[in-house]
């Protein structure tokens, strides 16, 4: 019976052998070492977004125009997409992952036309524009970001439904049973060319500020637990279930920081933590912190080995890219080398899949954005806000103020005075002269916050208003006021700035922080310690975001369901015509030793 090729080569080999090991006897010769086998190896790229917050199209609904910033930044999913697309071109679409770090469905009228002007919550509604993209973009898993929470559990739920992905969320707890309410991981497979498939599992973490700024909606329902707590609990456990990577995808900045102050036993920005304290993490998908991190190596302690970080900016402006070497050893998948970069979406265009498949969403919130709600007598910009009293900032003290004085209207607190806390959210912000249209309302109030009234002291007034005046550099007398870095000092966002009407006051910039408030008022006379007071609060701050003293314990009086942005709009359309001269007064001002700055 003739031998087959492979028994044939076999066979020759074992006989070359014979012939080779009996000429030694006679004649003995060199031995040759056995040349190794050559390691078997694998390459693979997990690509990564966070904070979308919306954005598919690199389109401005507040402008009604193409996005653009400073940087000259271009935003939105269709750009991803073109990105993604050539990623997968290049290392071939087996070879790569896709994963964000949340905050997807609220931050633009896109997301917000599909949470409450045609809810995809309603029967036989809509699919939202965020999940069409990402499904057909092909995402792989997402975590949960803390805005997700902000239109209520309802629609995150519909959301979850119709994403063809997993939304994870290993520390978002069903609060009766703290069992996790989402899945805490995916776990996916990835084919090579060894026979050997590689397990990557992706472990989603939220913020546990979820529990202080969406109070509302999830008190109750769930609880929000630490993550380097959770995240101790699960990575040995996706470990022992053969996981060769363990990639956490965070939305949690990397700073080890807190917006909230000591209201919660957890860090905000914990991502950082969470790669020094838990061993057996390979890399961290970062969100939450709004930065661009191409690449941070934070060494595990218990491990030593490095843990990559990357967060890519927000909006879609940016797409990570970590990329693995693997070696198999001792009869498994190794990290033997891993890194992280970020691409720049002003570099593509847009998918036209992308923007095809969207087209008639974006058409219907342009048509509802540019809906005109009233006019206005005069222009007002947010430009200088951050520094000067404002009339634009003022009318939303006004709004908040009247809004609040009828809810408390023949009740026991209708005779005390109203002051309102108001913030620049945006510097572009604008309300032409002329027609004022729902994006103009929309661009000067862009987040889904809601309003309270808390009842405060003069005492209290008077250390809210210290803390907010942390926002600025010191600068002494004399020297030159930069604008550009007066403000945002020790990285104080301008949301988390707040000016208050109702009181008169200097605010002494020469002076250390803590000590800045000067010549407090209140109708004329020295602000009385013990006067209580009713704020006009949003409930962002309400409930402790910017961690500002005192307003987060102080009795709440009062509080509504619906965004301060429709209160505005609401506002604007009774009143028919805006006129600045009618609300508008300077309260606040910079100065040094008494001389104002402006």
């Amino acid at each position: 019976m003739p031998l087959n090729r492979r028994a044939f080569l076999e066979s020759s080999a074992a006989v070359g052998a014979g012939v080779a090991l009996t000429a030694g006897a006679a004649a003995p010769a060199e031995a040759h070492p056995a040349r190794p086998r050559p390691a078997k190896r694998y390459s693979f790229t997990v690509m990564g977004t966070t904070d979308l917050h919306g954005n598919v199209f690199n389109w401005d609904y507040f402008t009604d125009k193409e996005f653009d910033d400073k940087a000259h930044n271009d935003v939105g999913l269709a750009k991803i997409s073109t990105l993604v697309n050539q990623v997968r071109e290049a290392k071939g679409r087996r070879n790569t992952l896709l994963i964000d770090a949340g905050d997807t469905i609220q931050g633009t009228q896109l997301s917000y036309y599909y949470a409450k002007v045609d809810p995809i919550t309603r029967a036989g509604g809509p699919v939202h524009p965020m999940a069409r993209a990402m499904n057909a973009i092909g995402y792989d898993a997402a975590a949960l970001g803390n805005h997700e929470f902000n239109y209520g559990i309802p629609v995150l739920r519909k959301f979850q439904d119709q994403c063809d992905f997993p939304l994870l969320g290993a520390n978002a707890l069903d609060a009766r049973t703290l069992r996790p309410a989402f899945p805490p991981y995916s776990m996916h497979c990835l084919r090579t060319p060894h026979g050997r498939d590689v397990r990557v599992a992706v472990l989603g973490l939220t913020n546990p500020g979820i529990a202080i700024w969406d109070k509302a909606n999830v008190t109750g329902k769930m609880v929000f637990p630490g993550l380097e707590e959770q995240a101790a609990k699960w990575v040995p456990k996706l470990r022992s279930m053969g996981a060769d990577v363990v990639i956490v995808s965070a939305h949690s900045g990397s700073s080890g920081t807190s917006s909230y102050g000591d209201q919660l036993p957890y860090v905000e920005n914990a991502a950082g933590l969470v790669a020094e304290q838990v061993p057996g993490i390979d890399a961290i998908l970062v969100g939450h912190a709004h930065t661009e991190i191409p690449e941070y190596r934070v060494r595990n302690k218990e491990s030593g080995k490095d843990v990559v970080l990357s967060e890519p900016l927000k909006w879609g402006q940016r797409l990570t890219l970590f990329d693995f070497d693997l070696v198999w050893q001792k009869g498994r998948w190794v990290v033997e080398k891993a890194g992280a970069r970020v691409l720049d979406s002003n570099t593509v265009g847009e998918d036209p899949e992308i923007t095809a498949l969207l087209s008639d969403e974006h058409e219907k919130v342009v048509a509802y954005v540019n809906q005109v709600i009233g006019t206005s007598t005069a222009a007002m910009t947010t430009a200088d806000a951050p520094w000067k009293d404002e009339p634009i900032i003022d009318l939303i003290n006004v709004v908040q103020t009247e809004t609040v004085k009828a809810a408390l209207a023949g009740g026991e607190y209708a005779g005390l005075p109203v002051v309102s806390q108001a913030s620049c959210f945006s510097r572009t912000a604008r309300i032409p002269s002329g027609e004022i249209t729902i994006k103009d309302a929309a661009g000067l109030y862009p987040f889904e916050n809601t309003m309270e009234a808390r009842l405060m002291t003069g005492a209290q007034l008077k250390d809210y208003l210290e803390f907010s005046a942390r926002y600025y550099a010191r600068t002494p007398a004399g020297v030159p006021v930069d604008t550009a870095k007066l403000t945002n000092a020790d990285g104080i966002p301008d949301y988390n700035y707040d000016a208050v009407s109702g009181l008169t006051y200097e605010i002494d910039i020469a002076k250390p922080a803590g000590s800045r408030i000067v010549n407090l008022s209140f109708e004329g006379s020295p602000l009385d310690p013990a006067a209580r007071f009713v704020l006009a609060v949003n409930n962002y701050r309400a409930n402790g975001g910017g961690a500002f003293p005192h307003v987060a314990a102080a009795p709440q009086l009062w509080s509504n369901s619906d965004e301060i942005r429709n209160t505005i709009i609401q506002w604007v359309q009774a009143k028919g015509t805006v006129d600045p001269a009618a609300f508008a007064s300077v309260d606040w001002k910079l100065t040094r030793d008494g001389v104002p700055v402006f």
